[in-house]
């Protein structure tokens, strides 16, 4: 018995085909599950060069080795392939139920490969896989999809399925799971290429099996407990991640204005306590206590009289003072329109304040932006630019497909404002404030990702977040934790409390596999992970000159930051070879 299927799914979208397969215990012993196990397959049976958006790429949808049991927090599930935003490698990590289905279905891995000759839908039940026609189901959103897959195939139906930015390609199109979505980097982008409007389980439920049921039982017991008593958890369930807010806009590190400031002086109005205001319900993933989530009422677009799960915090920097905005209703309702048509909100928010700045700047015109007057804080023109980036029309063609291919396209020194690391926007969190994060974010190898590495350290005032040096074994360190976090998979919101040597004792009891109960091992496989992922995109031609910030964060003083003003990343060099020297890569990285 393990929790553990040890099987995968590949289907081929070609010749509507598919077929079983065992997964190597090679490969599970040294890549354990997820995102581990996702990279392994992505660099041995992807092509170099291959184009991100042709029939040639693979769409990986993974879940965890934890996943579906009584543990709390650890049956989200990710999505992998080739990046149409980026070029890298990428996984997007997101919730909802379609994982803990997977894995109902005897999987833990499917492989999607090559491209529907028409729009279909892939449903899984106890008759096999069925390729179905989607012709119908063109155009809908999540919502509207869900509720007509459920009404084909049974209450029972979960899915994971995109909105009409996916098959319109907008290159940072998400992938739906109920409420929750697998937002960045385009994997949606990457399902709607290949003409998949979905794929639907309805199994019944089979809960995967432990090896050691009672020591695991006993180990669940020991989590619970201590997420029942545990500040952060209760922190999350109360408050969710918009707490975060007034602890970054404290620090100064509060993106406002596409990253020219640190910090608003109007915070309290989208502080976590005023979003708490207007929570009417808790949301949250499959057997996860924690319930970070909360439903909120919509009140303008497609949605307008709904509720959402959201806004998270990275939605609220990003439709709030990234753009100039301090309006919580509109974040919600920014968030709910970004959901219908189905795109990220961090790239997103990220465009518009790009398109923000080029107005300021005298860049672009109202001219060529439709007839919007794109100045700070203009919530119906933001509005607007959302609805066309969805749309895939108008300018918000041009931004849809992302800062960086939307600055080339420009010229006229638009690349200077593109905030983005390997063509994937910024998060939630100015670099020059927190320099090891700066690092982190540089040396990700999916781009300008938040949750590739997160030095704690810098937030909890172990680590001076201002100094430039000695952040090298740091980042390499989280980088490790997380990639092992990320293969099992723990969410970082669940997953309060614990450590690799718990780990160790759960994927021990859950799997048998002894290589798993030596926690020193587990993170040597986490290295592995970040390894061959920039093993991957060495191949694909990325390199030292990669890892690098925006000009804005490496020249140009931060202001209005409190302790982090006039702040740059001036030492990024010097932290590269840090990075490099800890993990053994060459001075090229």
């Amino acid at each position: 018995m393990s929790t553990l299927t040890g099987r995968l799914l590949r289907i081929n979208l070609n010749d509507a085909s598919y077929g079983e397969e065992e997964i190597p215990r090679r490969h599970t012993t040294r890549f354990i599950s997820a995102r581990g196990l996702g990279a392994k397959y992505l660099y041995d049976e992807l092509a170099p060069f291959t184009d991100p958006l042709s029939a040639e790429n693979k769409l990986l949808l993974l879940v965890g080795a934890l996943g579906g049991t009584g543990l709390q927090g650890f049956s989200k599930w990710v999505v992998m392939s080739k990046s149409p935003l980026t070029g890298t490698i990428f996984r997007s990590i997101t919730g909802g139920n379609f994982g803990v289905w997977m894995k109902h279905a005897g999987y833990d891995l499917m492989i999607v490969e090559g491209k529907a000759a028409a729009p279909i839908y892939i449903h899984i039940d106890p008759g096999g896989v069925h390729f179905l026609d989607a012709a119908d189901l063109w155009g809908l959103d999540y919502r509207q999809l869900q509720a007509q897959l459920r009404e084909n195939h049974g209450e029972r139906t979960e899915s994971a399925c995109i909105g009409p930015a996916g098959e319109k390609l907008a290159r940072y199109a998400v992938i739906h799971s109920g409420e929750r979505t697998a937002s960045r980097g385009g994997m949606g982008t990457v399902m709607g290429s290949k003409n998949l409007k979905a794929v639907s389980i309805n199994v019944p439920i089979k809960k995967p099996s432990p090896f050691d049921p009672a020591t695991f039982k006993g180990l669940i017991k020991t989590q619970v407990d201590i997420l029942k008593e545990h500040p952060r958890k209760q922190t999350m369930t109360t408050l969710g991640t918009p707490y975060i807010t007034k602890i970054v806009n404290m620090m100064g590190i509060l993106p406002t204005k596409n990253y020219q400031e640190g910090s608003i002086p109007t915070i309290e109005d989208l502080s976590g306590d005023q979003f708490f205001e207007l929570k009417k319900a808790r949301a949250g993933c499959y057997s996860c206590m924690t319930r970070c989530g909360g439903m909120r009422e919509v009140m303008d677009g497609p949605f307008e009289g709904s509720r959402i799960d959201g806004p998270e915090y990275e939605t609220i920097f990003a439709f709030g003072p990234l753009v100039g905005v301090s309006d919580r209703q509109f974040v919600i309702d920014a968030n709910a329109l970004c959901d219908a048509y189905g795109i990220d909100t961090i790239s997103t928010g990220v465009c518009i304040a790009f398109a923000c700045e080029l107005f300021a700047r005298g860049i672009i015109s109202s001219a060529d932006a439709d007839g919007l007057k794109l100045t700070w804080g203009n919530k119906e023109a933001l509005f607007s630019l959302i609805e066309q980036i969805g749309k895939r029309e108008g300018f918000g063609r041009l931004l849809g497909e992302g800062v960086k291919r939307g600055a080339e396209q420009l010229g006229g020194g638009a690349a200077a404002l593109a905030m983005h690391i390997k063509g994937l926007e910024l998060p939630g969190y100015e670099p020059r404030g927190v320099k090891g994060y700066a690092l982190s974010m540089a040396t990700s190898n999916i781009g300008g990702s938040h949750m590739y590495g997160r030095p704690r350290e810098e937030f909890s005032g172990q680590v001076d977040p201002l100094a430039e040096t000695g952040k090298g074994d740091l980042i390499a360190q989280v980088q490790k934790e997380q990639a092992l976090e990320d293969s099992l998979i723990a969410c970082t919101f669940g997953n309060t409390g614990l450590d690799a040597a718990m780990y160790a004792r759960l994927l021990l009891a859950a799997t048998g596999i002894d290589d798993f109960g030596d926690a020193a091992n587990l993170l040597r496989i986490g290295e592995r992970i970040v390894c061959i992922e920039r093993c991957f995109n060495a191949r694909e031609g990325f390199g030292r000159n990669d890892d690098t910030l925006p000009e804005r964060m490496r020249t140009e003083p931060l202001q209005q930051a409190g302790p982090a003003t006039d702040q740059v990343v001036g030492n990024l060099e010097h932290l590269l070879d840090e990075y490099y020297q800890a993990l053994g890569y060459t001075a090229e990285g």
